[in-house]
């Protein structure tokens, strides 16, 4: 009996269990990121790595065992940043509390991730990524980079605001800054090197020389099972709605759509899972498990789940089929008996990885096509709106928008698409409609 196919695709349980363990190397970073970024918003650090385990491990664990590909999933990147730092604190201007902001913002989470399944079950999520200009996407894609770049900067204290030029460099003779860049250096060399843990020993090794100079705390215990009571089904849909959750939709909504088709093509093209014509075999299924765990996510307490890059690690190591991802999965499970040694983690140790992490998704904007003008322009006011504005559902609005204004006052407009006009005339109304 082999249910996973092994012998088929050429691999044993030996190198499935190496390729998941590397995966889990590989990203297990977000265990400690993704709870200090949404712990600024009041949320309780210890809840939201349980939701952040649990999710990651219950999304990747149906990759696994429904598509049956080694492709792992967590709270994404750039979205759990758009989550902490404009969402909640809007939301919670709105509702009046902070805690309000995060629970609102949840249950904007919430209705995404059903959106997101209803999408991909009667399989639209695909006619929308395939309209959608590849300038735009990759545009999308390094403007996030950016975003998230620009926070790790600000956490690692390399930048700080400027009353008159907004933001400037930040004092570089603190023990802050210069761990942070330490850090950056060891992440890149490492990276640099084909070394798949490289974010992971960069954290650890912060860690250690933060606690080594009164910068962090050691825990009181190693093994404690975290409480998450506090996030559990604290989401608050009603609040969403009442505050505009049409804004926040669409950015969780598009951002989550082009990372996960992106990732899934990126990585399935890497391991051959492709098929004759370029399409993706069970896509739906794929898609319905990032779908699935970020309803799960937002019910337990965390942003928006989606298929990470980092599985490339696992394929890379051999990984071809879903007992793989299995694997990564049990491992995000046994991690939330550890919770004491993520929260020792000081924020200088993490500003690294996204700074890193900023700089691979910015390396997408090679593939826009810079010497078409009306192609370079949209894609430019969507890479910079996103980092200037601080919001990356402005800066995708400004893309979407002067997209189809270029194109068609240059005489091309029937080479915009259905889909980029529909989407450029929803951005409009959102701004006549929704400002005020």
């Amino acid at each position: 009996m082999d249910p996973f196919r092994l012998r088929e695709l050429g691999t044993d349980v030996k190198t499935e269990v190496i390729a998941g363990t590397t995966t889990f190397m590989t990203m297990a970073y977000i265990l400690v990121v993704n709870p200090q970024i949404l712990s600024t918003t009041g949320m309780p650090f210890d809840a939201v790595l349980f939701a952040t385990a649990i999710c990651s491990g219950l999304a990747t664990l149906i990759m696994g065992l429904w598509a049956r590909y080694p492709i792992a999933l967590a709270p994404g990147m750039g979205l759990n940043a758009y989550f902490a730092f404009v969402v909640a604190p809007q939301l919670a201007t709105v509702t009046g509390s902070k805690e309000a902001g995060w629970q609102a913002a949840l249950g904007a989470v919430f209705f995404s991730g059903a959106l997101f399944f209803l999408l991909s079950l009667f399989r639209v999520r695909e006619a929308i990524i395939n309209g959608v200009p590849a300038s735009l996407k990759m545009a999308i894609s390094g403007g996030i980079g950016l975003f998230i770049a620009l926070i790790g900067f600000q956490n690692g204290g390399l930048v700080k605001a400027h009353p008159v030029t907004l933001i400037t460099t930040g004092d570089l003779h603190s023990s802050k800054a210069w761990l942070t860049l330490l850090g950056l250096l060891i992440v890149a060399a490492l990276m640099a090197r084909g070394f798949r843990g490289a974010a992971l020993v960069g954290i650890v090794a912060i860690t250690v020389l933060a606690v080594a100079l009164g910068e962090a705390a050691m825990p009181g215990s190693v093994g404690a099972l975290p409480s998450p009571s506090k996030t559990f089904f604290a989401l608050n849909i009603p609040a969403a709605f009442s505050a505009g959750l049409l804004n926040v939709v669409f950015a969780f909504f598009f951002v989550d759509l082009f990372d996960t088709i992106g990732t899934l093509i990126g990585v399935a093209e890497q391991g051959g899972f492709l098929d004759e014509e370029g399409r993706l075999p069970r896509a739906d299924r794929a898609l319905l498990a990032d779908a699935v765990g970020t309803l799960l996510g937002a019910l337990l307490g965390t942003s928006t789940v989606t298929s990470y890059i980092e599985s490339a690690s696992g394929i890379a190591a051999g990984g071809r089929s879903g007992l793989s991802s299995v694997v990564t999965a049990a491992l995000f499970f046994l991690a939330i008996f550890f919770a004491p040694l993520f929260r020792i983690v000081p924020p200088m140790a993490t500003a690294p990885v996204l700074i890193v992490v900023g700089a691979l998704m910015v390396a997408n904007v090679r593939k826009i096509a810079w010497d078409d003008l009306s192609e370079a322009i949209p894609a430019f006011l969507t890479l910079a709106g996103i980092a200037f504005s601080y919001s990356i559902a402005d800066g995708m609005a400004l893309g979407f928008v002067s997209y189809a204004a270029v194109k068609a006052l240059a005489g091309h407009w029937r080479h915009v698409s259905v889909m980029s006009w529909v989407l450029a005339l929803l951005f409009v109304l959102r701004y006549a409609l929704l400002v005020h």
